[in-house]
């Protein structure tokens, strides 16, 4: 089974900026692009950091108001060092990974570490739109077929609005949470219901030996 990379779903177009850029500059260009946020890159397109409206917002409220303070860039509100991903890496990868920093937003960099996209959250939900009879597909040839070594009729295959339903009979039990787990961690799918029977209990505890002799 196969896992859609972050190369194939990031946005390449990425608005950017320099260390140097003037804090009202990076302001009109969340404004001008509406996005939440953008990396501030180096001479050589090397990430340096993230500017997020969190960010330029954390910084106008945290002034004291005593002194004036100098001119403000990308480079004094950016967050650093920024949390990066390679293109060959899964989206689910590049999901747990925001999930578990709290960020937004993943700049994608290349062998020498140089900017070539953006990941987004919005960019990593769109294998949730894949077509049903894809996911159904898949299923019934990679998992039903190729990883079970199960006949394509063994188990009837629906799915609707990503919601995978499996009804039909399986040879042995222990394949039901085996057929079950795989098409869970299928992109696109967001439930599977179970209506699958088996034919042989391999999951049985063994019944314990017969007692010879006297008591």
């Amino acid at each position: 089974m196969t896992a859609h990379s972050v190369g194939e779903v990031m946005t390449r177009d990425v608005v950017q900026a320099r260390r140097t850029t003037p804090f009202k500059e990076v302001v009109r260009l969340l404004d001008h692009h509406r996005i939440s946020g953008l990396p501030v890159v180096d001479a050589d397109d090397k990430v340096l950091g993230v500017v997020s409206g969190s960010d330029l917002v954390r910084a106008q409220a945290y002034r004291d108001g005593t002194v004036p303070p100098p001119a403000v860039t990308a480079g004094d509100v950016m967050s650093s060092p920024a949390i990066t991903v390679h293109p060959e890496q899964t989206v689910p990868d590049a999901a747990r990974l925001m999930e578990r920093r709290g960020i937004e937003r993943l700049p994608v960099v290349d062998e020498e570490d140089r900017l070539i996209g953006i990941a987004t959250r919005r960019d990593l939900l769109r294998v949730f739109l894949r077509a049903d009879d894809d996911i159904r597909r898949q299923v019934t040839g990679e998992i039903v077929v190729d990883a079970l070594d199960l006949p394509p009729d063994a188990v009837l295959v629906s799915v609707r609005d990503g919601v995978v339903t499996l009804t039909g009979r399986v040879e042995r039990r222990s394949q039901v949470p085996q057929l079950l787990h795989a098409a869970w961690r299928l992109e696109g799918v967001v439930g599977v219901v179970d209506r699958l029977g088996f034919r042989t209990d391999d999951c049985a505890a063994p019944a314990p030996p017969a007692r010879t002799g006297r008591p």
